[in-house]
């Protein structure tokens, strides 16, 4: 939509004229001023209220859910997970127009003039705070179609930078057309992936039977099935000089290439022929060497970009398995586990930290699940979802009925639509709702139990009750005690010489570090103070 310069002052179009000068000149721009500002950006203080009866398993818990905006649960994780998430997999709304984007409370449809840029302010808020999540060797997936994902990947590209777009994936969601269409009709949707730095240099995902088939052992090679690969560099003698030297075959005949030089060294190749990996085929009569990989030293496949349905499933796989958990379809074109599943073996090992902040129906937290389960891993999961109730629809809660419910469901087992009892995989969860203080809101006193839950996702990632009545709140996590101290007197001092016998190593917060350390001397315990954001936030300026 063109401006109308006609009621603009001298100073108001000197304005502009600048404003429109330092805009770049390449990349997407999309009308911020003149779209609603969006609710969730604002600058309350959020806090995390821990819900147990929504919860599943026993304290510690490892793996979390947030109820509430995603905006919001952003905020929380910045200042408890910055820098430790080693996947986000997301599975935003497409903004189709058809009731599947909610901005400000309200559907955006297909009508709606700024309907891209109200998505695209949604999508950047939310992507500015996930890159500050991500580890530095992380990587993040994105699911989309084909009406935003060219404006998705340009947004990525100007959020993670180019020089870290990895892929995009075309996964093939089903592998039937539709004669209802008119004109084209889509199979596939696409996943765009980048990593946060560099340090992301290699990726692998597993082995395929078939791929495996491509390996064989036809001279009895004592170190096992071997494929071959050439020994010829693409580059020519002149550019490579380093690289050209004399090879002699099994039957001691000179080997020389006419234009190109060989791929590994002089070195490397008295190396390959003292260790056999040198080919010259069945009657070792082959023009020129070829060098043996062995199945035994492969360290899986390079990921590709093209994602068939037999090794991804579809999207009817996705709704099966909600029908299988719910005996019904409650969620609506559902990823399948198994394509997120593959995400994972690509970018996780067991003991990493996996964030889906538009959880949806789950499928996340399936994935990480039944994953741990057949690789003894602990992979643990953060989910973000919203209730979604709308005027309409007041008392929807998609989070607490869809998400967390097929959570438990799987982690504790349940009876599938055949009436057949399904294991649970275990894992557990601690429920929490996001809560908004506003900024004018001051504390009358110390919020104890929101400045323990950030203290042991700060230190531990993991998360136990809170006890009103202890006069110490405790976190045990492998050999290490974290402790909380809401304030100091004679009975807290006893409290802590007993913990200490115990012989644990103790990571203590509380008001008064300097005072505790005049009662306790002992290498293994790091007195703490409370962090000034969290005393900025949940503490006043007295001491309780």
């Amino acid at each position: 939509m063109a401006d109308n310069y006609d009621d603009y002052s001298r100073e108001e179009l000197i304005r502009e004229l600048r404003l429109r000068d330092r805009r770049p000149r390449f990349g997407l721009v999309w009308e911020r001023k003149e779209i609603e500002h969006e609710k969730a950006v604002n600058d309350d203080f959020v806090t995390l209220d821990f819900d147990p009866a929504l919860s599943c398993g026993e304290a510690p818990y490892r793996n979390l859910i947030i109820e509430g905006d995603n905006f919001d649960a952003l905020r929380y994780l910045r200042m408890t997970h910055a820098g430790k998430v080693k996947c986000i997999y997301i599975d935003p709304p497409y903004n189709t127009g058809n009731r599947d984007f909610i901005y400000n409370d309200r559907f955006v449809d297909k009508d709606d003039a700024y309907r891209h840029s109200k998505w695209l302010e949604f999508m950047n808020r939310r992507l500015l705070l996930a890159r500050e999540l991500l580890a530095e060797e992380g990587v993040i997936f994105v699911s989309i179609d084909d009406g935003e994902g060219a404006n998705l990947r340009l947004l990525m590209d100007s959020i993670f930078g180019e020089n870290n777009f990895l892929a995009c994936i075309a996964w093939e969601k089903r592998y039937t057309r539709s004669n209802n269409a008119k004109l084209f009709y889509s199979l596939k949707d696409w996943i765009i992936v980048f990593r946060t730095s560099p340090a992301v240099a290699t990726m692998k995902e597993a082995r395929t039977a078939k791929a495996d088939a491509n390996f064989s052992n036809p001279d009895n090679d004592p170190s096992g099935a071997w494929m071959t690969c050439s020994y010829v560099n693409p580059a020519t003698k002149e550019k490579r000089p380093n690289l050209v030297y004399p090879i002699f075959s099994p039957k001691e005949i000179e080997i020389k290439h006419p234009t190109h030089a060989w791929k590994y060294s002089m070195t490397e190749h008295e190396r390959h022929k003292a260790e056999n990996r040198l080919w010259w085929g069945n009657n070792n009569d082959a023009m020129y060497p070829r060098l043996k990989l062995y199945l035994s030293e492969t360290k899986g496949m390079v990921p590709i970009d093209l994602w068939s349905y037999k090794d991804s499933g579809t999207t009817d796989d996705g709704g099966n398995e909600i029908k299988d958990i719910f005996g019904e379809a409650v969620f609506d074109n559902p990823k399948p586990t198994q394509l997120i599943e593959r995400i994972l073996r690509i970018a996780t090992t067991p003991g990493d930290i996996v964030l889906d902040f538009f959880a949806g129906s789950g499928t996340t937290a399936h994935a990480v699940m039944r994953l741990n389960a057949e690789d003894d891993g602990n992979r643990r999961f953060i989910l973000v979802s919203c209730a979604e109730a709308t005027e309409s629809e007041p008392d929807k809660n998609l989070c607490r009925d869809v998400c967390a419910e097929r959570a438990r469901r799987v982690s504790l087992g349940y009876t599938n639509k055949k009436g057949e009892a399904v294991t649970g995989m275990g894992g557990g969860f601690a429920y929490f709702r996001t809560q908004r203080h506003p900024t004018e809101t001051l504390f009358n006193s110390i919020q104890h139990e929101a400045i323990w839950t950030a203290l042991q996702l700060i230190h531990a990632e993991t998360v136990s009750l809170f006890e009103p009545n202890a006069l110490i709140q405790r976190l045990e996590y492998g050999n290490t005690t974290v402790l909380y101290l809401p304030k100091i007197n004679d009975a807290v001092l006893n409290g802590m010489k007993s913990l200490i016998a115990k012989g644990s190593i103790l990571v203590i917060y509380s008001w008064q570090p300097g005072l505790l350390r005049q009662h306790f001397e002992d290498d293994r315990i790091s007195f703490l103070p409370i962090p000034q954001f969290l005393v900025d936030r949940f503490g006043n300026r007295g001491i309780a």
